[in-house]
């Protein structure tokens, strides 16, 4: 990132969210080093009617105390933003949404797609600022043409890409990532020769808005429906469960099966006869995918037909062959069949370290044994009960 001129007579004004956390704290302190006008800012999501817990340490009433004081340190202003309504909209519905459609979401990617990069965006031209800033360990490179791309970051082990395919391609040029060059350790030493309070911060590793586990939140907010969980090969009832919401694909724990020696993995989910279908390793290859709600950072002229795709954060992209592409979504065919691809995660599309884009991974039915109009039903005369 180039930093501007010093015979610039105003500095390019910059908005940079901050998390409390030691990556966004650096991010502020180098861009002040660069020269830049920076106002601190960090998004208040967590209601005044949940418990002091519900939010983890990244979103917390203390981490937007320790964003402040690290802003003193620095030597900017710092604002916190009310954006409680818009997280709920974009975020915490459609989490609860997706699981009960049998579908397991990224809530960061939504975060990061409809309230950072878009409402963060407009709020930092409302307040006169040409850029925002962040965190992210993601490299902003402009190409021969002036146009600005979004790039894997140098650590490989801390690259956020996967989470940016939804950014809105208008708002590339306004957003900055002074760390995304850099590899972790070197982020906490330059806070610590700063003397940030956040220099050994821990790094949160949950979902913001769940304090414990997922599916305790999701027992919070969705009835549990009794249903069986059947051998997607022969359609025998071999368990019975109390919520396909409760599951996610390639699953193996905690099944509860009749036959617990045999290994078997949750293969697809039906949330409209509450039916949990398991099978074998083979059952839950995946040979390709559909991705619909798909965002592009080039134009679909430019998109290769060999490409490499990623399917969870945590896993390396795999090589595929684009076999469609249009505004809405695409289809694509694995180089080698993939374990367990869940529906409702994103398909991050990459050339080579450049980030192209993505969609949301749409579920296909496999092939169902046959089973009588009653079964097709599901359970009958079970009453719902919400934990």
């Amino acid at each position: 990132m180039t930093a501007p001129s010093a015979a610039t007579s105003t500095a390019p004004r910059v908005l940079c969210a901050m998390s409390g956390g030691v990556d966004s704290s650096v991010t502020a302190a180098l861009l002040k080093d660069q020269g830049y006008s920076v106002v601190g800012a960090m998004m208040r999501f967590w209601p005044d009617d949940k418990r002091v817990d519900t939010f983890d340490s990244c979103c917390s009433p203390d981490a937007a105390y320790e964003a402040r004081r690290v802003a003193e340190q620095v030597g900017v202003p710092f604002y916190l933003l009310d954006y409680r309504e818009q997280f709920q909209r974009h975020i915490v519905g459609p989490f609860i949404d997706e699981y009960s459609r049998g579908r397991t979401p990224n809530p960061c990617v939504n975060c990061n797609t409809k309230v950072k990069f878009d409402e963060l965006v407009k709020k930092a031209k409302m307040l006169g600022c040409q850029y925002v800033a962040t965190g992210h360990y993601v490299k902003r490179v402009e190409n021969e043409r002036g146009e600005v791309e979004f790039h894997r970051g140098d650590d490989p082990r801390k690259d956020q890409t996967y989470f940016l395919w939804g950014t809105p391609r208008d708002a590339l040029p306004y957003i900055l990532f002074p760390v995304g060059e850099l590899e972790k350790p070197r982020v906490r030493e330059i806070a610590a020769e700063r003397g940030l309070l956040t220099a050994q911060k821990p790094e949160s590793q949950n979902i913001c808005f769940v304090p414990g586990k997922v599916q305790d939140f999701v027992a919070e907010h969705l009835p549990r429906v009794q249903g069986h969980i059947r051998e997607i090969r022969t359609g025998e009832i071999v368990g019975e469960h109390l919520g396909t919401q409760f599951y996610t694909l390639g699953q193996k724990k905690g099944l509860g099966l009749f036959q617990s020696h045999r290994v078997r993995h949750v293969v697809h989910l039906d949330p409209q006869t509450q039916t949990v279908w398991v099978g074998d390793h083979e059952d839950c290859l995946w040979d390709g995918l559909e991705a619909d709600s798909a965002n592009y950072l080039v134009d679909l002229s430019e998109l290769p037909q060999r490409l490499q795709v990623q399917v969870r954060y945590r896993t390396a992209p795999v090589g595929a062959t684009l076999l469609h592409a249009d505004e809405h979504g695409f289809r694509l065919r694995f180089d080698e069949p993939q374990f367990a691809v869940a529906p409702g995660q994103s398909a991050v599309l990459y050339d080579g370290d450049r980030l192209l884009g993505g969609g949301l991974i749409r579920d296909h039915t496999p092939e169902l044994p046959a089973l009588s109009s009653a079964e097709e039903q599901g359970v009958e005369g079970v009453e719902s009960t919400v934990c």
